[in-house]
């Protein structure tokens, strides 16, 4: 089942908020719905945002009648900027709509609007599938029959459309037939890695531990894991965003000789940036003083003490020993070889 989908004039997608307790379908009839799902972390991921931005950009082309073609362009480009503005750190949910919305503003009539920005919405979602199918094959070289893992967070086909970023490559190398156990984070506060990776791994069958977050540093120091791997929101020229807490294991591996990997498609780069420039996305208070939000709001810290809650964090490029991607494994020195990938189209070196 894909993650997220176009049936019936709305966007269907899997409730991630529901997981692992039950699997169910979110319907968005309206991009006021959608908009809400993904500030809800219903639908998250950079991929599936990707995909998701895409479709709102369709969705608001049917959320009513227009009397013009001049009223249905405004529209959509409205609510392309509503959009966007639901999480600021991921730079594939803006892709994704500006890529339908500038494809849609070419048609020539309502329906041709219609048309056009449904199929640039499902062809942004075949191409996840199939980029993130060919980042895992490269991916699955650097890794072992045997070999033991640590990540972050949510990368697998709920994070894309189908195949997964970094669990993609685990994925992929399970397919192959190696062997591959892994050690999950859980992911605090939303439980990311609790609820939705140990989930998804269970179900394909592949060996996964849980731990908390602070365990990290005893599973390195005790040598249960060989190598950390990753995904990415945003990928800019001196560092890479993602859910909190990958710095801390960046610095963990580096210190205990791990090798650190990152898997994202070419969309997550945002080569023109610096890590200052981003806008990284702070969270409601209520994440960190409450039980899960499914746990009817059981209070875990006085409700009046001050919260820092940031949902990413940055990674300096230096502690990164490669990055996966659909075009192949890019290595140091980064400001030549990423760009050598970027501005020339050509392949990284897969060895």
């Amino acid at each position: 089942m894909r993650t997220i989908f176009w049936q019936d004039g709305c966007v269907k997608l899997i409730d991630q908020t529901k997981l692992p307790e039950s699997l169910e379908i979110l319907e968005c009839r309206n991009v006021d719905e959608l908009a809400m799902a993904i500030k809800r972390l219903a639908v998250r991921g950079a991929p599936a945002l990707e995909v998701a931005g895409g479709y709102g950009v369709a969705l608001s082309a049917f959320e009513k009648e227009f009397s013009d073609l001049n009223e249905l362009k405004s529209h959509i480009v409205e609510r392309a900027r509503l959009l966007a503005s639901t999480r600021p750190t991921a730079v594939n949910l803006s892709v994704g709509i500006e890529r339908v919305l500038s494809k849609a503003l070419e048609g020539d009539s309502i329906e041709e609007i219609r048309r056009i920005a449904v199929e640039e919405a499902n062809r942004i979602a075949d191409e996840d599938v199939k980029r993130n199918e060919k980042l895992g094959e490269f991916g699955r070289e650097l890794f072992e029959d045997g070999d033991s893992v640590l990540t972050i967070c949510n990368t697998g086909s709920l994070a894309t459309v189908y195949w997964g970023t970094a669990l993609g490559v685990i994925r992929s190398a399970v397919k192959e037939g190696k062997k591959i156990r892994v050690f999950a984070c859980e992911t605090r506060p939303l439980n990311q890695g609790s609820r939705l990776t140990a989930w998804e791994l269970l179900n394909d069958g592949i060996d996964v531990t849980l731990i908390a977050d602070s365990m990290a540093g005893i599973v390195m120091q005790k040598g249960l894991v060989n190598k950390v791997i990753v995904g990415a929101d945003r990928i800019v020229r001196d560092g890479v965003f993602n859910k909190i807490g990958t710095y801390t294991l960046a610095i963990l591996a580096k210190e205990h000789g791990l090798p650190f990997y990152v898997a994202a498609p070419l969309t997550t780069f945002d080569w023109g940036k610096e890590m200052k420039d981003v806008e990284i996305e702070e969270r409601g208070r209520e994440e960190l003083i409450y039980c899960h939000i499914t746990c009817k709001r059981k209070l875990i810290a006085p409700e009046n003490v001050k919260v820092y809650n940031p949902a990413f964090d940055a990674t300096p490029l230096k502690y990164i020993s490669a990055i996966i991607t659909e075009k192949g494994i890019i290595f140091p020195p980064y400001e030549k070889s990423i760009p050598n990938i970027l501005n020339e189209g050509g392949s990284a070196s897969s060895t």
